[in-house]
């Protein structure tokens, strides 16, 4: 019996502290700050010390196919704002990494077929190739999760170590964004390079899939709003600065 009540007092304690966190975690999104574009490129020392890499905003998650998400779908308008009014203050750094997926890639025994190099749904969407900084764009196509593996990403940073502050955009936050922005933050601490890795949490976002469409469906559940707090936690944790968005058109105070 002493067993017996000591494990549910143990079980009881793991829950409230589970529970704890959580509201924790609510609060310490609640207290994400917005930061202001400029502020970011006066501390690089100039535009031309600022870069931003954009991570699979690509039709294949926004506007059609098995993995495409309204809440996905939602970022594109911000992170659209981000590249005008940086480009407007004289950013020309944009990097954009994608899904283009071989055929019989491996990553399909893991999630459904999706973005396949060549069709539609790898494509860069309309909204950020209409932009009149499109022709800026290094484009590097991938076949897994991470942006830095096998994908010329390493030559990219090799050939403009100007670049020393990186803003990461994209989806999706528990994914693709948090491999980019650790590979990134990662890369630069292995060689003790004080290039900061900035995340604006409006121009990120993972896709919903609640636990009664799991067991319905008989696949994972992915909560989104959970994992997006606890991408966007633990990137902080790891040196990542993460504030709520962008501000523009506002001078350090």
């Amino acid at each position: 019996m002493i067993d017996t009540i000591e494990g549910f007092a143990r079980l009881d304690a793991l829950r409230t502290g589970r529970l704890d966190f959580l509201d924790y975690l609510d609060n310490w999104l609640e207290s994400l700050a917005p930061l202001p574009l400029e502020q970011v490129i006066e501390e690089a020392g100039g535009p031309q010390h600022v870069g931003i890499f954009c991570v699979d905003v690509i039709n294949g998650f926004c506007h059609e196919g098995a993995l495409a998400s309204p809440r996905v779908e939602a970022i594109i308008e911000p992170i659209t704002d981000l590249f005008r009014n940086a480009y407007a203050a004289g950013v020309e750094n944009f990097v954009l990494t994608h899904d283009a997926h071989d055929a019989a890639a491996l990553e399909f025994m893991d999630y459904p077929p999706h973005c396949i190099g060549g069709t539609e749904e790898s494509k860069i969407v309309p909204e950020l190739m209409e932009l009149a900084c499109a022709p800026l764009y290094h484009i590097l196509p991938k076949n897994c999760l991470s942006s830095g593996i096998g994908t010329g990403l390493d030559a990219w940073l090799e050939a403009y170590p100007q670049v020393t502050h990186r803003i990461v955009v994209g989806d999706c936050t528990d994914l693709c964004t948090y491999h980019l922005a650790m590979y990134l933050k990662l890369r630069a601490n292995a060689v003790n390079q004080m290039h900061p890795v900035i995340l604006p949490a409006n121009c990120v976002d993972t896709y919903d899939i609640p636990i009664e469409v799991a067991l319905l469906e008989g696949i994972p559940a992915h909560p989104a709003d959970l994992f997006h707090g606890m991408f966007l936690y633990s990137m902080s944790l790891n040196g990542v600065q993460t504030v709520s968005q962008f501000q523009f058109g506002v001078s350090k105070t």
